[in-house]
């Protein structure tokens, strides 16, 4: 079985960070490029993973994420 996922180093790991899709901002845990598809044909996204100040993470496309000020 190969792997589904990897990391991908990004410049703003660790740092606060915002989705502008949402508006929400939170820590930049991890981006993965990862694939989401159910079928046969692979389709690879690079996903951000935002840490919000509630404890909950999302994703987000990681061209959402900018350093929130």
């Amino acid at each position: 079985m190969t792997e589904r996922y990897e990391y991908v180093p990004h410049r703003l790991l660790r740092r606060r960070v915002r989705d502008v899709a949402s508006g929400t901002e939170g820590v930049l845990m991890a981006v993965i490029n990862e694939d989401v598809s159910d079928s046969v044909r692979h389709h690879w996204v690079e996903l951000a993973y935002i840490r919000a100040a509630s404890g909950r993470e999302f994703t987000t496309p990681v061209g959402n994420v900018e350093p929130a000020e």
